[in-house]
């Protein structure tokens, strides 16, 4: 060096001997890496832009309809065009390398991306007449351990790959496979009004998302990404990484651990019952319901006729087995002897699978209905001998006794063969309007009266008060317009078994009311 060259001295590297495992394990592998040339990179693609924005629409819309129907195939073609890997390795490098600007930048991006992905979503699902949670969906809304190893691998590969300049496009796939489902189930979620789903999936895009920053962070670390950090930022930074999973895992280690725990009662309930029953019985269905308390369990057990238990004694096994209570449901198909028996016991087979897939069935038509008149399942009731479904609507801020009408339709439309009610609201009867000097009700006066006899049927009124109805019934010789319009109206009313009460006229527009001593009038 010169005399006057202000220029630190190099520093001499420490000796092998000196350097602790780790040092010694990274030396080579940082080495052979451009820095400079990975970080612009990353800043390059981790941005918002319009390009990021149209695929992220594209990828979420993929993922959306694969989950609606089903599948897989459909699913990984989402993942193979999401771009969601951009923001998150910038996010994760920015933290790195405590870049707060390129941490700013890819947050943006990466929030803005999710907001536009859940809401076409939202109105994908909208628009579509498949509305069913489907295993896919239902397979991502309970956010377990597992779920954050996956995130973990995902995020190890995709930092390895940017790092070392291969493969990007693989490594996207298998980070868009933690994250585009949920955010498509969100979207779900949020169209259906289903507060289990959204809040499950959101819960696992959450834990993802923070599982492939930090992941992405400490890779970044390790090949020697943000070496102008103090010692004491680099511990700060290690410590905090270090608790941000250990935040994450804890829960989800509780979630794993109930999963396993309901497999393995699951598991106890089908041994007992075998043994129970005998090497020759088989359980063609078993289904546990680990939300109710006492535990409902629900059976269906095809034995030797021989082999008759009460269900008290069974309910008390498996209490006993479990340490808690149980609530048992259990149908039985009692097989005969010998060969001739044959036919019968497939008759009897055939029976209780239909009348699991009635039941089955029936469970569906009440989700459809609570879905269509926005409440829970729990307060529909259904009349599985007459095939009837009915349920009262949430109160809806602005809609009228049409849309109520048009939700019951909808719903009866999917429920095929079932009778469906949904009971609106009180809300005051639509208006009757007749044109000028004319007493003969248009299209649209017969569709009033139509939905105001269908609001009256719903709300058990056998009457309705009609404007200019001739009191008592005496029709005079020469009737007055009034009263030719509310007896045409009366007349339309009977056609749906509603009678017609009388009232004063009011004019050009005709007003109705239910009339019955048990309801408050609008």
């Amino acid at each position: 060096m010169k005399v006057g060259d202000t220029a630190a001295p190099e520093r001499p590297a420490p000796p092998v001997a000196a350097m602790g495992l780790l040092e010694t394990l990274r030396a080579p592998l940082v080495a052979g890496i451009d820095h400079a040339s990975v970080v612009a990179r990353i800043e390059e693609e981790s941005g918002w832009s319009l390009r990021f924005i149209f695929m992220t629409l594209m990828s979420a819309g993929i993922a959306v309809l694969g989950l609606l129907l089903s599948s897989p195939a459909v699913i990984i073609g989402a993942m193979l065009i999401s771009p969601l890997m951009n923001p998150i390795l910038g996010l994760g490098f920015g933290l790195a390398t405590f870049d707060f600007a390129e941490v700013r930048r890819s947050s943006i991006a990466l929030a803005g991306g999710a907001a536009l992905a859940v809401l076409f979503t939202a109105l994908i699902v909208l628009a579509s007449p498949l509305k069913a949670p489907t295993i896919e969906i239902l397979a991502r809304t309970r956010p377990n351990l597992f779920d954050l190893l996956v995130a973990l691998f995902a995020a190890l590969a995709g930092t390895f790959a940017i790092i070392r300049g291969r493969g990007e496009t693989i490594v996207g796939v298998a980070i868009a496979t933690a994250l585009m489902p949920p955010l498509a189930i969100v979207g779900y979620g949020l169209a259906t009004w289903n507060m289990p789903v959204f809040i499950g999936s959101v819960e696992l895009f959450a834990t993802n998302f923070v599982a492939i920053a930090l992941t992405a962070t400490a890779t970044a670390r390790f090949y020697g990404f943000g070496h102008a950090l103090s010692v004491r930022q680099s511990q700060m930074q290690t410590l905090l990484l270090i608790t941000a999973f250990v935040v994450l895992a804890v829960p989800l280690g509780f979630a794993l651990r109930q999963i396993a725990g309901e497999a393995v009662a699951v598991s106890q309930i089908r041994t007992l019952l075998t043994h129970r029953f005998g090497t020759q019985a088989r359980i063609s269905q078993l289904d546990v319901d680990f939300a109710r308390d006492p535990l409902v369990v629900r059976a269906v057990v095809i034995a030797p006729r021989a082999q008759q238990i009460s269900n008290a004694d069974l309910r008390m096994a498996l209490a006993t087995k479990l340490d808690r209570p149980i609530s048992l449901q259990l149908d039985r198909i009692l097989l005969a002897p010998g060969a001739d028996a044959l036919a019968a016991q497939r008759a009897e087979v055939e029976k209780a699978q239909a009348a699991n897939a009635v039941e089955q069935g029936a469970a569906e038509v009440a989700r459809l209905v609570a879905l269509a008149a926005g409440t829970t399942v729990e307060r529909v009731t259904l009349d599985r001998d007459h095939l009837r479904a009915i349920t009262t609507a949430t109160p809806l801020p602005g809609a009228s006794l049409a849309a109520y009408r048009a939700l019951e339709a909808r719903a009866a439309a999917a429920a095929i063969g079932w009778d469906i009610v949904i009971v609106p609201p009180f809300a005051v009867l639509p208006s009757v309007r007749f044109a000028d000097n004319i007493d003969v009700p248009d299209d649209r006066a017969r569709a009033a009266v139509a939905l105001s006899g269908w609001a009256a049927r719903r709300w058990n009124a056998p009457a309705v008060i009609v404007p200019g109805l001739p009191a008592r019934g005496i029709v005079p010789a020469r009737p007055s317009l009034a009263e030719r319009r509310g007896l045409a109206i009366a007349a339309l009313l009977r056609t749906q078994n509603i009678a017609a009460v009388a009232a004063p006229p009011q004019g050009q527009v005709v007003n109705l009311r239910v009339a019955s001593s048990g309801l408050d009038q609008p």
